[in-house]
């Protein structure tokens, strides 16, 4: 691939790559209060019906179709750590999950199916992948470095990639891309976000937010619309032009290790309560979290590297692996269409 190309590519895939950790057909059952993990059909609508099939393809065509790699997240690292519960966790959810202290694995990735992506890329998210492992099952979340997806629709993702890949010509056409944009300008609102922020200087400098609404229930039955964020301890680490310069495209990981040789990488886990206001079917929709009380559930330690193979055998699933008292959006056609892509990207991996 030359330079240009490569260029395009990641240009393109930062565009995305809030998205696609999945993509299915909207007829995908999801979890709703009464019962997590099944619930509700998704109704489809003319605005947001596309093929799973279709999605993940584009997704990974306009990334390069790298063999072998995840459609999203491609490039990251492994890591192990536990999960201890705040006194205040319970108050919100009766899953086991927040009780007790839960060993954890965890990934971190760049937004994206280009492997090569630099980390010094801008208007990408980082990714943190989350899978808590208690005894009575998993519970599976999948965080990006802004509170915002990119697209609110299987048919806006669809189209969003789409019109992002090259014609006869080998080029993207410039006048769809902001045709698109002005016609759909949720869509812009997550690049905005980065674009506004520096480089994260590190996987363990920066929030990161599940988009998504979910409803936790505790054990008298009482529900609670929340947005889940994961806060750095070590705050908001960013890199300047000056910065920037001195990086390799691949620090991330190099600087993780010498990090967690000094000792635990730490995030408190936090649920922000949503009002009757906040839209909880639409994730490109931003809470404003400064108006809005947060629970603290708990805390998140990471220790030690763990082989990525780990990570990569996993057959993790954010829409199945929920349990009670955590389930997630009956209304959002982005969160309803991650179990089917996810399983048609892990099919695609393997081939």
């Amino acid at each position: 691939m030359n330079f240009m190309m490569s260029k395009r590519f990641i240009r393109i895939g930062t565009m995305i790559a809030a998205f696609l950790l999945a993509g299915t057909a909207l007829a995908q059952t999801t979890p709703t209060v009464d019962a997590p993990g099944q619930g509700a059909q998704a109704q489809p609508g003319s605005s947001g019906d596309a093929d799973v099939l279709e999605i993940v393809e584009a997704l990974l065509k306009v990334s390069g179709n790298h063999k072998g790699m995840r459609a999203s997240g491609a490039k990251g690292v492994c890591v192990k750590g536990a999960f201890t519960p705040s006194p205040q966790g319970a108050s919100l959810s009766r899953a086991p999950h927040f009780t007790r202290t839960v060993p954890m694995t965890m990934r971190f990735s760049m937004g994206g199916g280009n492997p090569n992506i630099s980390d010094k890329t801008k208007p990408t998210t980082r990714g943190f992948a989350l899978e808590f492992e208690d005894p009575t099952g998993p519970m599976v979340l999948y965080f990006v470095s802004a509170p915002v997806f990119s697209t609110k629709t299987p048919r806006q993702l669809l189209d969003f990639v789409t019109v992002q890949l090259p014609g006869p010509d080998g080029k993207t056409d410039p006048e769809k891309v902001r045709a698109f944009a002005t016609a759909n300008p949720e869509t812009t609102r997550q690049a905005a976000w980065l674009n506004a922020r520096p480089v994260p200087a590190s996987f363990a400098g920066v929030d990161y937010w599940g988009v998504h609404a979910y409803t936790l229930t505790n054990g008298t039955g009482q529900a609670t619309i929340v947005k889940l964020k994961a806060v750095a301890g070590a705050g908001q680490l960013g890199l300047n032009d000056d910065d920037l310069k001195t990086k390799p495209d691949s620090f991330y990981s190099e600087e993780l290790k010498e990090r967690l040789g000094k000792g635990p990488v730490t995030f408190d886990f936090i649920a922000v309560l949503g009002e009757p206001s906040d839209a909880t079917g639409d994730s490109t929709a931003l809470w404003p979290e400064e108006n809005r009380k947060t629970v603290k559930l708990g805390s998140i330690a990471i220790t030690p590297f763990e082989a990525n193979a780990v990570c990569d055998e996993k057959n993790t699933d954010p829409v199945l692996n929920l349990p009670e008292g955590v389930a997630g959006p009956a209304n959002d056609p982005m969160f309803a269409i991650r179990s089917p892509a996810y399983a048609i990207s892990r099919s695609r991996r393997a081939q």
